[in-house]
C-alpha cells in the first residue's frame, strides 16, 4: 500500500509536488472544483510537474458547483447528483472532469454522488441510478472507473447502487472517517460489505456524530474513532494493494504535522 496526499489543482502544480517529495511521499489524489482549470495547457502543467517530482496521480477527485452544506439538515438537498435541481449541471461538470483525468492519464475519477435513497423503490432513486449510469458510460468510454466516495450513505445502499448502475466500471473511494462522521457505519465492517469495490482509501479520522444536524469532528489520525490497526489488518486481510491518501481538512503549519504524524503511524501499521 502506497501512502499519499490528497492535493488541490492549481494551474502550476510544482511547488506542491516538491513539497511532497521532501516529505518522502510519492502519490497523491488530485482534487479538482474549478472546470475553468480543466485546459490542455493545465493538465500538461500537471503532467510535467508530476514527472519532474515523481509523484503518481493515483485518482481525479472531481467536485461541482452550486450550494452545498456539508450537514444532515441541508446536505441531502444540495450535495452530489440527487437534487434533481442541479443534476444536470453536475453531470456535465463532472464529464468535463472525466476528460480532463484523461487529458493527465489517470484511471479513477472520484466524486461524492451525495445522499443516496434508502429506499430504492421510489422514483427518485431511480432518477439518481440513471444519472450515475449516464456519468458512469461516459468515463468508461474514457477508459476510467467512476468511483464513489463513501460517507452520505450506508454501505448496503451504496453497494446496492453500484449493482444497480451496472456499468461494470465502478469503484469505491473508501474514505473510513466520513463513515463515522456522517454516523452511517463502521470502516473495518463495511469491508466486509463492499470490500471487492474498494480502489482508493482516504486516510482521515474522526468522531461519530453528537447531534442530529452537524457531522462528527474530523480529528488528526489515531485520534478519532477509527480502528486503524483493525482497520489496515482487514485491508491486508482482504488483499488491498492500492493507494491510502492522506487527507486533514485544516490548512498551515498544523495541517502539515499531522500529515507527517499520519505518514508515521501508516507506515508503521502497513510494516
Amino acid at each position: 500500500m502506497k501512502l499519499g496526499v490528497l492535493v488541490g489543482l492549481k494551474e502550476d502544480m510544482r511547488e506542491d509536488f516538491s513539497r511532497l517529495n521532501e516529505m518522502g511521499i510519492f502519490t497523491c489524489q488530485l482534487c479538482g472544483w474549478n472546470t475553468a482549470l480543466y485546459t490542455d495547457e493545465v493538465a500538461q502543467n500537471v503532467v510535467s510537474a508530476a514527472k519532474e517530482y515523481g509523484i503518481e496521480i493515483t485518482a481525479f477527485w472531481c467536485g461541482w458547483s452550486g450550494p452545498m452544506a456539508w450537514n444532515f439538515v441541508d446536505g441531502p438537498a444540495t450535495l452530489g447528483l440527487v437534487p434533481a435541481a442541479y443534476r444536470y449541471a453536475r453531470m456535465d461538470e463532472l464529464k468535463q472532469g472525466s476528460d480532463f483525468t484523461k487529458k493527465i492519464g489517470v484511471t479513477d475519477m472520484i466524486t461524492h454522488v451525495g445522499f443516496l435513497p434508502e429506499n430504492p423503490s421510489t422514483s427518485e432513486y431511480g432518477e439518481v441510478v440513471a444519472a450515475i449510469r449516464y456519468v458512469a458510460e461516459y468515463c468508461r468510454a474514457n477508459g476510467q472507473y467512476f468511483l464513489f466516495e463513501t460517507g452520505q450513505e450506508t454501505p448496503v445502499t451504496l453497494l446496492r447502487t453500484i449493482e444497480r448502475v451496472g456499468t461494470g466500471n465502478l469503484g469505491i473511494n473508501l474514505d473510513p472517517a466520513n463513515l463515522i462522521l456522517y454516523g452511517k457505519g463502521n470502516p473495518v465492517d463495511a469491508l466486509d460489505v463492499f470490500g471487492k469495490y474498494v480502489r482508493n482509501i482516504h486516510g482521515k479520522d474522526g468522531c461519530y456524530p453528537t447531534d442530529g444536524e452537524h457531522l462528527g469532528e474530523e480529528t488528526p489520525l489515531g485520534e478519532g474513532k477509527v480502528n486503524y490497526p483493525a482497520f489496515i489488518a482487514k485491508l491486508k486481510e482482504i488483499g488491498y494493494q492500492g493507494p491510502i491518501t492522506i487527507e486533514r481538512e485544516i490548512s498551515g503549519d498544523q495541517q502539515i504535522a499531522d500529515i507527517k504524524a499520519a505518514k508515521k503511524m501508516l507506515e508503521e501499521l502497513i510494516g
